[in-house]
C-alpha cells in the first residue's frame, strides 16, 4: 500500500477523529488532514510538481510539514525531508545531489534564519524552485487521483551524516517507510487510542516516515511542537494526556528529571510506555522510568536512516530485555552477526551486526557507495557492533564507523577534523566521541597546536567552523591539547587510547 492509499483508507475509516494537535492548539482530524493535503498537492502541481518531480523540504515539527509531505506523496513525487538543524553547506550539497527542482523552507526555525541561505541556493542553483513556507502553503482545487504505480518506485531521499566527507542519501520506497511504522507499531500495540508525543523531528525518517505511517495504520493522535522546550512541550503532552511518550533517550531523561521535581504529582498519568532509541541508554533508566513515570517503562527501538525499526523491544518483554537490549527483529528483517571475516557468530558473540528485511534502503542516491553498504548476499552493513541473546534481542556494544551520536543525530569525526586542520593553529588532530549524560556523546576536539602558535581556544575553533558553514550540530562541545597524538605503526590515532584518558576526567 502507499502512502496515499493509507491516507485516503484512515480518512475513510475515522474521519472525525483527531490526528494532529499542535503547541498552538490547532486540532486536525483525519479528514481534515487529507482534504487539505489533496488542495496542497493541486496548489504545487500548479507549480509543475508531479509524478517522479524531486522536491527538498527543511521544516519544522509542525501541521504544515506533515500536509506537505501527504500532498507530495499525492502527486508521486520524490520528496527529500531536511532538518532544520542543517546547514547552508549541507543543504547546497543536497539539493544538487537530488536534482531538486523545489526548495520548501520555512523562515526560520529556534531564533536561526533559514531563508538567507536557501535565497543563496536557487540564486546559484539553475532550474530551482523556492518556496517559503511561512504560514499556509499553496492551495487549490483538488484533481481526481491518479492511480498508484503498479511497482514500488523511490519515493523519499533522507539524508545522513556519516564517515564520508559529504553527507549520504538513503533511497526509500513507501514500502520500507512503511515496513517500519508496522514494526514499530507492533511492537508498542498502538490503538486509536493512544496519544503520541512526537517530539522526533518532522523531517527525520522517524518522523515523517515511521510516526507518520504509524498513526495512518493504526489511527492514533500525534501531539507536535515545532521546537522542543522542555517546560513548554512537556506540560503540552500532560496536558493533552499522552500515552507514548519519549522519542530518544535524551527526552526521556528530560521527562525522568520533570517527574522528580514534582514527585507527588505524575507526570504523563495516562502513559503506557516511553520509547527510545538513536542513542545509548544509561542500564538504570528503565528501572528509573517505570518507578517514577510509570507504563511499562522504556521501548527500544534500534535502526538507522538507512533501514529504521530493525528491532524493537515489546510490552511484555521482561525488564532485563527491556533495560538493556534494543529488542528482536521485527516482523520480516532478518539480522546477523559476523567477525571481520564475514563468519556468522552464534549467540553471545560480538561482531558487526548485518541486515535484510522490508526497511531497508534501496541504495544511496550515489551509487559507488553501494558496494561498500551491502554484502555479498545483500545485507546491509550497519557498522554497528553488537551480539544477539538467545532469543534474538540485540545489545549494540559499539561502531565500527568513526561516527559520534549526539542527541541521536550522526557526526562524522573525519568531516571535522578535516575542517579542523584548516585552522593555521592546528597541526594535528582528532576528534573523538565522549560519553555524556545529556547528549548520549559530546564531541571532543584533541588536538597538536602548529609550532610558533599558540594552541588556538575552543571559542576560536567554533568561530572559525562557521566561516566554514560547518553545521553547529557538529562543532565539538570540548577542547583537549596534546604535544603528539598516539598513533599506531600505520599512522593512525589511537581514538580507544584517547576516549580512555579523557572519559575518566573531566574538562579542564
Amino acid at each position: 500500500m502507499s502512502l496515499r492509499s493509507l491516507l485516503e483508507w484512515r480518512a475513510a475509516q475515522s474521519p472525525g477523529s483527531e490526528m494532529l494537535v499542535d503547541e498552538r492548539g490547532r486540532r486536525v482530524t483525519f479528514r481534515e488532514f487529507r482534504d487539505r493535503a489533496e488542495r496542497v498537492a493541486a496548489g504545487l502541481a500548479g507549480r509543475g510538481i508531479g509524478q517522479g518531480t524531486p522536491v527538498t523540504w527543511q521544516l519544522p515539527t509542525t501541521v504544515e510539514a506533515l500536509v506537505l509531505t501527504a500532498a507530495l506523496a499525492r502527486l508521486g513525487a520524490v520528496q527529500n525531508p531536511v532538518m532544520p538543524v542543517y546547514g547552508a553547506r549541507d543543504l547546497r550539497f543536497i539539493v544538487r545531489q537530488t536534482g531538486a527542482q523545489l526548495l520548501v523552507v520555512a523562515p526560520e526555525w529556534n531564533g536561526r534564519d533559514l531563508l538567507t541561505s536557501a535565497r543563496e541556493i536557487v540564486a546559484d542553483s539553475p532550474g530551482l524552485d523556492l518556496l517559503v513556507a511561512d504560514g499556509d502553503l499553496p492551495e487549490s482545487r483538488p484533481a481526481p487521483p491518479a492511480p498508484d504505480p503498479a511497482d514500488d518506485p523511490v519515493r523519499w531521499i533522507f539524508y545522513t551524516s556519516g564517515t564520508t566527507a559529504e553527507p549520504k542519501g538513503a533511497r526509500h520506497t513507501d514500502t520500507s517507510v512503511l515496513a517500519s511504522s508496522r514494526g514499530m507499531g507492533e511492537r508498542l500495540a498502538c490503538t486509536p487510542a493512544d496519544r503520541v508525543g512526537m517530539v522526533f523531528p518532522v523531517a527525520h525518517i522517524g518522523g515523517c516516515g515511521t510516526w507518520l505511517g504509524a498513526c495512518l495504520l493504526y489511527g492514533c493522535t500525534l501531539i507536535l511542537d515545532a521546537v522542543f522546550d522542555p517546560d513548554r512541550t512537556t506540560e503540552l503532552q500532560r496536558r493533552e494526556r499522552v500515552t507514548l511518550a519519549g522519542s530518544g533517550t535524551v527526552f526521556t531523561q528530560i521527562y525522568l528529571a520533570t517527574q522528580r521535581r514534582r514527585p507527588r504529582d505524575r507526570l504523563f498519568p495516562d502513559v503506557r510506555a516511553l520509547t527510545s532509541g538513536a542513542a545509548p541508554k544509561p542500564p538504570t533508566l528503565h528501572t528509573d522510568v517505570k518507578r517514577e513515570l510509570g507504563g511499562a517503562g522504556v521501548l527500544s527501538g534500534y535502526g538507522m536512516t538507512e533501514a529504521p525499526i530493525l528491532t524493537m523491544s515489546a510490552l511484555d518483554d521482561p525488564d532485563e530485555v527491556l533495560a538493556t537490549t534494543e529488542g528482536r527483529a521485527a516482523e520480516g528483517v532478518g539480522l546477523r552477526v559476523v567477525d571481520t571475516d564475514g563468519r556468522v557468530l552464534g549467540p553471545g558473540e560480538e561482531g558487526e551486526l548485518r541486515a535484510k528485511g522490508p526497511q531497508v534502503m534501496r541504495g544511496y542516491v550515489d551509487a559507488a557507495l553501494d558496494a561498500d553498504a551491502f554484502d555479498t548476499e545483500g545485507y546491509l552493513r550497519t557498522g554497528d557492533l553488537g551480539r544477539l541473546d538467545e532469543h534474538g534481542n540485540v545489545t549494540i556494544t559499539g561502531r565500527l564507523k568513526d561516527v559520534i551520536i549526539r542527541k541521536g543525530e550522526n557526526i562524522s569525526a573525519r568531516v571535522v577534523e578535516e575542517e579542523l586542520l584548516r585552522h593555521p593553529g592546528v597541526a594535528d588532530v582528532a576528534v573523538i566521541g565522549l560519553p555524556d549524560p545529556e547528549l548520549g556523546e559530546m564531541a571532543c576536539a584533541v588536538i597538536v597546536p602548529s609550532q610558533g602558535h599558540p594552541a588556538p581556544t575552543l571559542p576560536q575553533l567554533t568561530a572559525f567552523l562557521r566561516e566554514r558553514e560547518l553545521p553547529t550540530r557538529q562543532w565539538p562541545e570540548r577542547l583537549e591539547v596534546l604535544g603528539v597524538l598516539p598513533r599506531n605503526p600505520t599512522g593512525k590515532a589511537l581514538k580507544a587510547e584517547l576516549r580512555r584518558r579523557y572519559s575518566a576526567r573531566p574538562s579542564q
